[in-house]
Formats: C-alpha cells, structure tokens, sequence
C-alpha cells in the first residue's frame, strides 16, 4: 500500500506562503517516532536562515520559501514527500535527521534528478551508487564513530558492550567501532535488544567483563531506561556509559533521564569555539528554540546558507544546482564550508565538519565539557 503525502506544516516565521518565491523542500522529523525534538531544532536553523536571507532582498529580489514536510523517521513517508516536493516544483531539498530516512531520500532524489543537501544524517553509504545530485554537511559515520573510539582507547576501555536496536545504522556504527578497535586489542560484544531487558543488560556487562555500555536504541527508550537500570546496578558503579548517536545532545534527554543521564559521552558537531557567525546564529536559534540549540540546528542553518548561495550564481533550474556543489565557497556557522569527493562516499561531502566527544556535566547538567576533539 502506498504511502500517503505527509500533510503540510503550519507556515512558520521562516516560510512564506502566497506570491512568486524559490521553493525549497524542507524535510524533518516532527512526530514520533522520529525524534521529534532533533526535527524541530533541525527545523528552526532552516527557517532562521531562510527568515534572514528574505531580510536581504531573498534572491535577487525573490523571497525564499520553504515547503515543510515531516518524515516521521519513516524512509517510505520520506520518499511520498520527496515525490509530491518535485510535483510542487521547489528547486531542492536540504535537511533530514535519521540517516535510514536520508538514504531513502537520496535514493529518490538521484532517480528523480532533484538536488538534495542533506545536513544531519551520517550514514557512510547514504546512496548505493556514486551521484550528483545529493551533497552532505554532516560527517560520515565511519569519521564521527573512530573519533569515539580513540577516546575509549585513551580512557582505558578495551572491552566495550552495544546495547541495539536492529537498523543499518547501528550496525554500520558497531562495524565502525569493533574494526578500529581491534588491532588496539579491543573487543565488542552486542546485546540484541529485541530479546533483552534493562536488568538482563546489566548480567551481560557483569558476564562479559565490559567496563564501557554504548546506548544503539532509540530515544527516550529504550536509551533512559538503560541508563537508570546501569547507574542503580552496584556491580557496575565504574561502567562507562555512552552514547556516539548523540542522544543526550537535546535538552529533553535531561528531562527524560534526570541526574543519570550525565555523564554519558556522545558526539556532537561543533567547533570547541564558535566563529562570527556561528555565535551571531546561536544567539538567534537560542531566541527562537527558547533553550540552547543544538548541533543539529547549526546544521540547519548552514543548509540553507549553502543553498541560498547556489541560488543566488545559478537560479532555480536542478541540473545547475547539482552541478555546482563542486564550486561551493561558503562560510557557514562551523567552518567554510567546500564540498569534494570522498573515497567510498558517492555524495558531494563537505570533509569534514568539526567532531567533539562532549558529555552534561554531572553537577551541571545544562553544561557541556569537551572530552575530544577531531
């Protein structure tokens, strides 16, 4: 059975509805069981950027627009949106936060020739075969992932469990780990999710011997649930627990997990110091999130920097649009941002985006200390 359209987003102080505008389709997870909160802060750095370029004048005088659709963390509600989007006529796409949905996405958009600058997702293999339609901000998974891996080298940590959720994406992650890993002497066990409980996680940390968790699942659960179970087990007191998917990055994790989710390492894109721009944005996305915005919100922004330039020397036709990533000069909010071939990646990839291991403070919760920086 086909999957219906997602139903518009309400317009927004970002979007413009009514009039002659350069439609851009803006794609995120605003419902569950997507991560809601990733989408909506994904969301908010979109409708900044697009907000402050139509206060310049948009595109030689045309405001920009942005057509919203939510993709649930559902790759077939993805794709029907991909579809209706190219119906609507916007010039490109930008977004996506679950690298699962951004492959989907991708795949669509190379079929159908429409450009897509995808700024969140990881996943190394985000098309099966090399193309010029889709351009990435975010850093591959395979670089992100061995950041976090020499830093459980450096701290001592060799023998390390996953606790997973079946997805592409976090075995492609386990892959990642246990390959760099193991000439270091380390070890990975996983522990299938589909068939184990909290208490039955932490038998299997105490069995194995595993002084390191790393959380594969979903947010909120099973994640906090794992988290509350590990920090009440006495036998696991010294046990790190982690999190290389970012879960803990978003102010709900807090509400969620409380005191035990501190102190849980995760990977973040952000430089330790933001440049002009990037603190001039943050101030911006703070207003307008009414919290502290996360990388995922930069990334946003930058989407659409990127974009609003290329629209800019090239207009709206796609075949220009593709074929300009490889001339992008852009200074975005975490860098300037090029984009160039990487090998074994068949996207235009920006190499790299800043990549910190961070963890919440565990007197301060609402602050963030930078374990290691790549």
């Amino acid at each position: 059975m086909q999957t219906p359209p997602s139903p518009p987003v309400p317009p927004s102080p970002g979007t413009r509805r009514g009039g002659p505008s350069l439609r851009i389709g803006a794609l995120a997870p605003l419902t569950r069981p997507g991560w809601a909160e990733a989408g909506r802060h994904l969301l908010a750095g979109l409708e900044l950027a697009v907000h402050e370029a139509n206060d310049t004048g948009g595109i030689a005088g045309t405001p920009l627009e942005l057509v919203v659709r939510d993709t649930a963390a559902d790759p077939r509600k993805a794709e029907a949106a991909v579809d209706e989007l190219a119906r609507l006529g916007v010039a490109a796409l930008a977004g996506e936060y679950h690298s699962v949905v951004a492959r989907a996405v991708a795949a669509r958009a190379d079929a159908l020739g429409m450009p897509f600058l995808c700024s969140s997702a990881v996943l190394d293999t985000l098309t099966d075969r090399p193309t010029r339609w889709v351009a990435r901000l975010a850093p591959v998974q395979s670089r992100g992932w061995r950041i976090y891996a020499d830093f459980l080298l450096d701290a001592g940590h060799r023998r390390i469990a996953v606790a997973a959720d079946p997805s592409v994406y976090w075995a492609s992650g386990t892959a990642v780990l246990r390959e760099h890993l193991a000439p270091h002497g380390g070890s990975v066990v996983e522990l299938d999710m589909r068939a184990l409980t909290p208490a039955d996680v932490c038998d299997a940390l105490v069995r194995h011997r595993a002084t390191a968790l790393l959380l594969l699942v979903g947010h909120p659960e099973l994640a906090v649930s794992i988290v509350r179970a590990v920090r009440a087990d006495g036998r696991l007191s010294g046990t790190l627990v982690g999190a290389p998917a970012g879960q803990p990055e978003l102010p709900d994790w807090v509400a969620q997990s409380g005191d035990d989710g501190a102190a849980v390492p995760f990977l973040r894109y952000l430089p330790e110091r933001l440049n002009t721009l990037g603190a001039r944005v943050g101030t911006a996305l703070r207003e307008r999130l009414g919290q502290p915005p996360s990388f995922v919100a930069f990334e946003g922004y930058d989407a659409i920097t990127v974009l609003a330039d290329v629209l800019r020397t090239q207009g709206a036709d796609r075949e220009r649009i593709a074929a300009a990533w490889p001339g992008v000069d852009v200074e975005g909010t975490r860098g300037r941002i090029r984009f160039s071939r990487v090998p074994d990646i068949g996207v235009w990839q920006w190499a790299w985006a800043p990549v910190q291991v961070v963890e919440r403070d565990r007197d301060h919760p609402d602050r963030l200390r930078v374990l290691r920086s790549g």
